[in-house]
Formats: structure tokens, C-alpha cells, sequence
């Protein structure tokens, strides 16, 4: 049996609660994703495969359904700490190539800080496999133009979260996860 999957969709979520495992449950109950058997797989963004949208995606999955994703989390309890998730995604021009999908999750990030971190790491990657000259010393926008000059990046996105944690002696969860289909 071959699991090549067709769809994804990008999600996120953050949750607080005095238990670091209840604070994770919540961040994935916003996310929409609470009530699958999620499975982590590696960052490989499938051959033709399509972003959907999340309730698209949420529509076409069961309670209960194993469901693969790649997923970053960040937890805290230390009140006022910032922490973000991240997962970039970097899609080549040929469909029938694959990209990359990239996990970040940081302390101190703004969600653009890790946006950007978690593309860039994406683009990086898929910019390697594919021979693609780059300055590695240059910034994320320098060697994002580098990268498109070649025409064999066709996009990179991320899907961010980043919040303030809670006082009070609780845990914050943020989590960023693409769901595959």
C-alpha cells in the first residue's frame, strides 16, 4: 500500500492550562485537530500535492481517523515569555518534484520572525536538493530572490503562531501543524 498524500492543510492553535499536556490538548482542540490519532511524519511535501483550506480539509476527515501531519509545538510556563511554531512550506515549480515542509518553534520570536525563520528553512532545503545557488551568508529576502531567479521555487509560505505566556502559574502551548490527506 502506497500513502502518497493529494491534500493539505495548514493549521494552529494555542492553548494554556495548568498542566503542560492539558495546555498542548487545547492548542490542538483550537486548531481543529484535538480529535484525530495524529501521526508526525518528516517535512516532505508530496508530489502534486494541493493546499486546501482547513475546514475543506477538516470536512474530509473522521473522529477518531489516523491523520498524518507535521507538527511544531512550543510550551512555557514562565509567565511573559514569548514562544512561537512554525511550519514553512517550499513548493517547487514542477509539480512532480517535491518541496519541503519545515518545523520551527523558538523562545523571543515575533510570529513574522518566525514565519519568515520557518520559510526560509523550507526554501533552504528544497533549494539544496535542487542544485539552486545560493549565498548562505545573505539574508532570508536576499536569498529569497535568489532563489526565485532560477524559476524552480514556485512559492514559500509558513503558517505562524506566537503568543505571550500566561501568568499564574500555567502552561502555554502554541502548536503549528500541516495536516496531509
Amino acid at each position: 500500500m502506497r500513502l502518497v498524500p493529494r491534500k493539505l492543510f495548514l493549521t494552529s492553535g494555542i492553548g494554556t492550562h495548568k498542566e503542560k499536556l492539558t495546555s498542548f490538548e487545547m492548542a490542538l482542540r483550537e486548531a481543529g485537530i484535538a480529535h484525530f490519532n495524529l501521526v508526525r511524519v518528516s517535512s516532505i511535501f508530496p508530489p502534486r500535492c494541493k493546499i486546501i483550506g482547513r475546514e475543506e480539509g477538516l470536512a474530509l476527515l473522521q473522529p477518531g481517523e489516523i491523520v498524518f501531519a507535521v507538527i511544531a509545538e512550543m510550551s512555557t510556563n514562565e509567565p511573559g515569555r514569548r514562544i512561537a511554531s512554525s511550519i514553512g512550506i517550499a513548493r517547487p515549480a514542477d509539480a512532480d518534484k517535491y518541496g519541503y515542509l519545515s518545523e520551527h518553534h523558538s523562545y523571543g520570536q515575533t510570529e513574522q520572525e518566525a514565519g519568515d525563520y520557518a520559510e526560509d528553512l523550507a526554501a533552504t532545503m528544497l533549494a539544496t536538493t535542487l542544485g539552486i545557488p545560493f549565498d548562505a551568508e545573505k539574508d532570508y529576502n536576499e536569498r529569497k530572490e535568489q532563489y526565485g531567479m532560477g524559476g524552480e521555487i514556485v512559492e514559500t509560505t509558513s503558517k505562524t503562531v506566537a503568543t505571550i505566556a500566561a501568568s499564574g502559574g500555567v502552561w502555554t502551548t502554541t502548536i503549528s501543524a500541516a495536516i496531509l490527506i
